[in-house]
């Protein structure tokens, strides 16, 4: 295969699924991850995709959501090391709820199997790597979104209204400078902010590149947020906000 098929194929491979990792593209493609590397580097230069950490998302127009399957590549080490810190929070006998996400996913990916506590969710696809270990999850209900792979609506909302949880492992698509945590939609926002009002202690999962950016719909600010584990230390603005609002900052560099 000539360099501009194989180029023209990694593009319709990632629009396709909606992202691509580089090891899932260089074996498709049969060459080395240098030479994906390479070629996804110069496939950004010309505005064809979007460079990620683990791989290539398809473009996306400025505030529009990505997919589960587009966020799922991107910062996977970050993430990883961000899931590896949040679950020294959970401790035996308690209620922990997962929200929807890729960065919680790898929190529910890296739990103790020697700890015994209730794992409640919102995403059908945290709750099957939950209960891997023959534990028992608890699901919100609702309806699922397809692009995030979370459950929302009146049904979802309803749960949330009637339960508690100890701790909570909280997503955001955004972290302002001014502490506004954000998403693109609304029922997923109205969700987030059912969770935070539900739980004893509130854990957010975010790595850098949510600094300082901002989304359609607040649902929580920094003042609701009792830990931040994050990839980098926040500086400036964002860090003098984590300091008046008492946060506690783990850093996990991936």
């Amino acid at each position: 295969m000539l360099p501009e098929q194989r180029k023209r194929k990694i593009v319709e491979l990632v629009s396709d699924r909606d992202g691509c990792s580089v090891d899932a593209l260089a074996d498709e493609l049969g060459v080395s991850k240098a030479t994906i590397r390479r070629d996804l580097d110069e496939l950004e230069d010309e505005r064809l995709i979007e460079r990620s950490h683990g791989g290539a998302v398809p473009m996306t127009a400025v505030g529009r959501e990505q997919t589960y399957g587009q966020k799922e590549v991107q910062n996977l080490e970050a993430k990883a090391a961000i899931g590896s810190r949040a679950v020294t929070e959970i401790h035996d006998g308690q209620v922990v709820f997962f929200d929807s996400g890729t960065t919680t996913m790898q929190v529910a990916m890296q739990v103790p199997t020697d700890i015994s506590f209730i794992p409640v969710t919102n995403s059908p696809l945290l709750a099957l790597e939950l209960g891997k270990e023959a534990t028992d999850v608890k699901l919100t209900g609702g309806t699922l979104r397809h692009r995030t792979r979370a459950l929302v609506g009146p049904s979802a909302e309803a749960f949330m209204e009637r339960t508690n949880f100890d701790l909570l492992f909280l997503g955001t698509n955004a972290l302002s400078d001014d502490g506004s945590l954000t998403t693109p939609n609304e029922d997923e926002a109205r969700m987030k902010q059912l969770m935070v009002e539900s739980a004893e202690r509130v854990v957010l999962v975010a790595d850098e590149t949510k600094f300082g950016e901002r989304s359609f719909a607040q649902f929580a600010t920094l003042e609701d947020v009792d830990v931040l584990v994050t990839d980098a230390e926040p500086t400036g603005e964002l860090a003098e906000t984590c300091t008046a609002a008492d946060v506690i900052v783990g850093v996990e560099a991936g």
